[in-house]
């Protein structure tokens, strides 16, 4: 697969599935436009893959505040013009009895899971449209398409993204702009490891492979979807989750 001359958006940059994904796509040939909200680790994963030789440049972005998304597909487009891949990457939740959340908790949940996907999207495709051509990629979760315990309202978040990327694909494929959806199973990211460990090892247990998979694994499939080689696939949902999840 070759991105040269490809300008494409990762947002959840910093750190786990969407740095092994912007890793990937910049090995490709991509110019990658990386996106978090912590900055110093986003400008750190930068500065390795431009040590690499490849091209790459961050810009912090708010996924919970619309103002911050609409400032942030402003620079990117004023810097590199019209995208052409964007990752929705960026997810944020924790593990406790659904009881136990706060309002202030589900809004964050939803805002940064959903909502702020939306937002970037809403942003970047008007362009995209103009010139008739695009990749989108949304990295949700098996907590959507199956339910997590511990995880009601990240579950509901991660399932609305799955609902828009179905949505969405039949409203852009007039464009030739490809959306697709990416639903890790539990994967080696700080958000995984922020789980109490009896339930690490019961998910463990769980999974065919007995292992937990690795961000670069999900990269994989998502670069897939980011490709030319996925020109005729749309709306669709791929789990990677070493066969945790195998219907639905």
């Amino acid at each position: 697969m070759s991105f040269k001359d490809k300008v494409a958006v990762v947002t959840g940059a910093a750190s786990g599935i969407g740095k092994a994904t912007a890793e990937a796509l910049a090995e490709e040939g991509a110019t990658v436009v990386a996106a978090d909200i912590d900055r110093d680790k986003g400008e750190a994963a930068i500065a390795a893959i431009r040590a690499k030789g490849h091209k790459a440049d961050f810009i912090a972005v708010d996924l919970t505040n619309e103002a911050s998304i609409n400032a942030f597909a402003d620079a990117v487009q004023a810097r590199f013009g019209v995208v052409d891949i964007l990752i929705n990457g960026a997810g944020w939740g924790k593990t406790h009895p659904f009881w136990e959340g706060t309002a202030e908790f589900w809004d964050k949940v939803v805002a940064l899971n959903f909502v702020g996907p939306m937002q970037l999207a809403k942003a970047l495709l008007p362009k995209m449209m103009e010139r008739g051509s695009g990749k989108v990629v949304n990295i949700a979760s098996d907590a959507g398409r199956v339910g997590s315990l511990g995880e009601t309202v990240y579950s509901g978040a991660k399932g609305g993204l799955i609902a828009f990327t179905k949505s969405l694909a039949r409203e852009m494929a007039r464009y030739n702009i490809n959306v697709n959806c990416v639903c890790p199973g539990p994967t080696e990211t700080p958000l995984l490891f922020a789980v109490p460990e009896k339930h690490l090892e019961a998910f463990k247990k769980a999974i065919p492979f007995r292992r937990f998979g690795k961000p670069s694994e999900v990269a994989d499939a998502v670069v897939f979807f980011a490709s030319d080689r996925a020109s005729y696939i749309t709306g669709q949902v791929l789990s990677v989750s070493g066969g945790l999840t195998m219907v639905g």
